[in-house]
């Protein structure tokens, strides 16, 4: 687990060096990486151009199907409803995250989607508290501002 938090690390830097507000993905199935992204949102000028989002796109390519059953998707921020659901659509096993959004986090900072029994999936979850990636997500936002 350590080396798939690491590697969502380095998709977070890399967001960082490029202005995009630093967020990584990584998703695994069987001990493998199949697909890591980062945000790309001012790069790509698209709103949904999310870690999450965009690692899942790659992962259903890689694996030439519609869902990904039996995978874990690591990122380094609480995802928000749009990702989070979309872990849902995807059927995603298991979900690992490294810090809390509590401006718009939908597995348990804001919102618990991922527990919604109206959906037709569940996605296992677990917070893993990594500084690093909070940090990282602080200096971006002060930067930003300062």
């Amino acid at each position: 687990m350590q080396n798939f938090i690491q590697l969502c690390l380095e998709e977070a830097k890399k967001a960082f060096e490029k202005g995009e507000v630093p967020v990584g993905c990584v998703v695994v199935k069987e001990g493998k990486v199949i697909a890591k992204a980062h945000n790309r949102v001012e790069e790509l000028k698209d709103p949904t151009a999310h870690a999450e989002l965009l690692a899942i796109r790659e992962a259903l390519r890689v694996l030439g199907d519609k869902y990904l059953s039996n995978c874990e998707v690591y990122v380094s921020l609480e995802p928000c409803p749009m990702c989070a659901y979309a872990l849902v659509l995807a059927r995603v096993e298991r979900l690992v995250f490294l810090a809390q959004d509590e401006k718009l986090g939908a597995v348990m900072s804001l919102y618990s989607l991922l527990e919604e029994p109206a959906f037709n999936h569940r996605v296992r979850w677990e917070y893993v508290k990594v500084e690093e990636a909070g940090e990282l997500l602080k200096s971006f936002f002060n930067k930003l501002r300062g």
